[in-house]
């Protein structure tokens, strides 16, 4: 896994939300979550049964996440996600029309509350969509107790009244129909449902609790705990639904968060009355700045380079009315700047803001956490190595060999902790005869400090630290290196085994903590230079395998082996052709090139027919 996706699981929230599991910049899953931190975490845990996610996971190498305000509120996000990005992984889900709206027919005289599945430009006013039928059904019933409006079909006002149906026996409609309330009074009611549908639902619930006192004090136990639990209902299911809106507008919703250093912005993208897509943009330096001008400037930054939507939503801003005007002017049409103080689009700018201070959050401490991994780490191996100060280039050390045959070294770089892979370097052993590492590492340190001391010409930096692959033995082939040329630079050896810490003249090893950043960092450089050793020693392996290989042919010799090995590129380049293309290579004959057939396709040092 990733260095940056461990960070990223290590600091997710435990908030509702959606997350977003990419491969590079593709999107391959969304899904959303009550709690992420819980809910992304278990994707990669040891045993997972699904073949499906398994495939998945195989492929996440990024993950981005998008804070929510309820359960709710994240599912129709992550539905407007999946609609939009399409991804593989994800089940297609059906059209909006599947979900169900309340429609409330304001164009009537005496307005009825329904379902729909669709919206239509009717003159009602539709609310939604709810996610299953369970969700609206209750919804419906907390209104036709808190609000008696009418579901029924007449075609209201009547000709002559008539007698109300079992709605208004049980205080869920007015009866209209048997004239029991005037038309003021019955449209009263219904822009008290529409009030509460835009989410105003704290008026209905302080009236609910007056009637449960009033229940309870006369001694209406069952009425009050009806008027208990309607109230719960209402409080959890009118959530607000910022993530889908049924009017279609377009927006942006800006919001910043500050801690005093830096700064976080965050927009949200609406599009078509849909929560499509969060971005995060750091401001370095901006965290005790008036938030006001952090804002503005961030505005005009953003839409330097891009056309602005129909209606920018802002935490802030300050000079509000010249940038609304060259907003206006780089949009060329309509456009609105809003700083919203209350209401739905308040909550659009407070959602966020929540989703600004977790970027910022989360980026404090990806940043502590580099920290801590590369210069905190080299500052807390210089006081395990009693050095004067934290070493800012690091160089480790490693040989590498087959039976003494094709002798290398390795040399890996680490400044402030982090690998300069531009200045590592290979060494090939050039006066050392079979297998003896610690002449080997004499020859490669004695190199490689002279090249420090070198004219002005090509000199290379002198190290502040020098890490050996090993133990004792090989500590004291290269302090023998450093002390022939009158040099001091520090170093120690590190032993696999169990991880000891060998310093020159100390007889015991220092073992630091397994949780230690400064473990872990020579860790790093130890494990680097052997992966940068051995890569290496296997290239000229092989090509000392291809050149011997060929050198065994008769009537191959230097000129046809390069030829061969420019037109096919390796030995089983050169073993998959057939004689007739052999023969077409520049050099070649019918003659040697059915030698060099025969030769590859029944060596008889294997024993066996290669083309089986």
């Amino acid at each position: 896994m990733a260095d940056d996706l461990k960070n990223k699981l290590a600091l997710l929230p435990a908030s509702p939300g959606c997350y977003l599991f990419k491969q590079g910049e593709q999107i391959l899953y969304v899904g959303k979550a009550v709690n992420l931190q819980n809910r992304v975490r278990s994707y990669f845990a040891a045993n997972i049964p699904s073949p499906k996610v398994r495939a998945l996971m195989a492929r996440v190498d990024g993950l981005e996440v998008i804070l929510a305000a309820s359960e709710l509120e994240a599912l129709m996000l992550e539905s407007n996600l999946i609609k939009l990005h399409r991804p593989y992984y994800n089940i297609k889900l059906t059209d909006d029309k599947n979900y169900p709206y309340i429609r409330i027919t304001l164009n009537e005289p005496f307005p009825r509350l329904g379902v729909a599945r669709r919206v239509e430009d009717d003159g009602a006013k539709y609310f939604g969509p709810y996610i299953g039928t369970g969700a609206i059904r209750q919804v419906m019933g907390l209104l036709r107790k808190a609000f008696p409006v009418r579901t029924c079909h007449l075609n209201l006002p009547l000709p002559r009244p008539q007698r109300p149906c079992l709605s208004y026996e049980l205080g869920q409609c007015l009866g209209p129909c048997g004239e029991k309330c005037t038309q003021e009074e019955y449209r009263q009611v219904a822009e008290e449902t529409v009030a509460f549908l835009k989410g105003r639902y704290r008026p209905v619930v302080e009236k609910l609790n007056r009637q449960m006192a009033q229940a309870a004090l006369e001694l209406q136990f069952e009425r009050a705990a009806e008027l208990r639990d309607a109230i719960r209902d209402v409080e959890g299911l009118m959530a607000r639904q910022n993530a889908q809106q049924v009017v279609g507008v377009d927006q942006d919703v800006i919001a910043a968060a500050q801690d005093g250093l830096d700064a976080m912005a965050q927009v949200l993208l609406v599009r078509g009355g849909k929560m499509i897509s969060a971005e995060s943009f750091a401001l370095p330096r901006e965290g005790a700045e008036p938030l006001g001008e952090v804002v503005s400037a961030f505005i005009q930054q953003y839409y330097e380079g891009r056309q602005p939507p129909r209606e920018v939503v802002a935490q802030a801003a300050a000079d509000a009315e010249v940038l609304e005007a060259w907003l206006k002017d780089k949009r060329g049409d309509a456009f609105t700047l809003t700083l919203p103080r209350r209401g739905g689009k308040r909550q659009l700018v407070e959602n966020a803001l929540e989703n600004a201070r977790d970027a910022l959050a989360r980026r404090n401490a990806r940043d502590q956490v580099v920290f801590e991994r590369t210069i905190g780490a080299s500052r807390e191996l210089a006081a395990a190595l009693i050095l004067p100060e934290a070493p800012r280039r690091i160089e480790g050390f490693d040989i590498s060999n087959t039976q003494g045959a094709q002798s290398v070294a390795s040399m890996v770089v680490f400044v402030d902790g982090e690998p300069a892979k531009k200045e590592y370097r290979h060494f090939r052993i050039r006066t050392v005869e079979g297998i003896d590492d610690f002449a080997s590492m004499n020859e490669v340190l004695e190199r490689r400090l002279k090249r420090s001391l070198a004219g002005p010409e090509k000199p290379w930096p002198m190290p502040d630290l020098i890490l050996v692959d090993g133990g004792p033995e090989q500590l004291a082939s290269a302090l023998e290196a450093r002390d022939s040329l009158g040099l001091f630079v520090p170093m120690f050896g590190l032993a696999k085994r169990m991880e000891e810490i060998y310093l020159p003249n100390e007889g015991e090893p220092i073992l630091l903590d397994r949780h230690s950043p400064a473990l872990h960092l020579i860790q790093r450089i130890r494990d680097e230079a052997h992966r940068f050793a051995i890569t290496h020693h296997r290239s000229l392996r092989s090509k000392a395998t291809v050149r011997s290989r060929l050198e065994e042919v008769p009537g191959i010799g230097p000129a046809r082996r390069r030829a061969l090995l420019a037109a096919f590129r390796s030995i089983r380049g050169v073993k998959e052709q057939s004689v007739e293309e052999l023969k077409k290579v520049k050099g070649m004959n019918r003659e040697a090139a059915q030698r060099l057939y025969d030769a590859l396709h029944n060596d008889p040092a294997r024993g066996e027919n290669q083309d089986a």
